[in-house]
Order: structure tokens, then sequence, then C-alpha cells
């Protein structure tokens, strides 16, 4: 009768270790699992950084007036305007084109009243 309290105690024991050895092995799965996942998110991470960079710098080149001009030209089929829809601004006197940048959208303007539409250095009037 005395045998009895220990093989109680010892199932407890062995239920105990075999339900501990059973949750280590779910909690190892989940987490070999999260590191897969992981890993594939910061792989997609990555791809799309790598997007990013070339998208950024595409859209960086279609800024250029080189390529807006020929986007303009080739794509959307555009002209410059003949000399008679040009309108002469009054008392706008252009002024010779300088290498100073901040000026470059008064010298285009002027540029694209005295050639017809077209700006000198090619960009977007």
């Amino acid at each position: 009768m005395k045998q009895r309290p220990f093989v109680a105690l010892w199932t407890l024991a062995v239920l105990a270790t075999v339900a501990a050895f059973v949750v280590h092995l779910a909690l190892r799965g989940r987490t070999v699992d999260l590191g897969y996942k992981l890993g594939k998110a910061r792989a997609e991470q990555a791809r799309l950084r790598e997007v990013k960079r070339v998208l950024s710098l595409e859209a960086a080149s279609y800024e250029t007036p080189q390529r807006v001009e020929y986007v303009a030209r080739t794509l959307l089929g555009m002209t410059p305007p003949p000399s008679e829809r040009v309108i002469a601004l009054r008392g706008f006197a252009p002024r010779a084109p300088s290498d100073d940048k901040s000026d470059e959208p008064a010298d285009a303007v002027a540029a694209a009243a005295t050639d017809g539409g077209v700006p000198a250095d090619g960009g977007a009037p």
C-alpha cells in the first residue's frame, strides 16, 4: 500500500515532464516558424528598398528638361506652337540668359516668348 503514493507521484512527474517537453517542442516550432517569416519579411524589405531606389532614380530622370521635352515630342506628339499663337507680353523685355540658376524660370519664359514656345535650354516653359 505504500507503493501507491510513489506510483501516483511517479506518474505525475512523468506526465509533467511530457507536458513540459510538448510545450517546449511547440514553442520551438513556433520560434522556427517566426524565424522563417522574419527572414522572408527582411528579404521583402530589401527588395522593396531596391525598388524604391530604382523608382526614385527613374522619377528624377523624368524631371530633367530633356526628358520632359522628349516625352512631350515623342509620346504626346507635342510640337512648338506656331509664331501666330505666341502672345508677346507688353512691358516685358527679355534678358540675356545668364548662368545663374535662380533666374532660370524668367529666362525660360523669355526664351519661350522669343523662340516660338520652346525654351533655348530644351526645358519645359
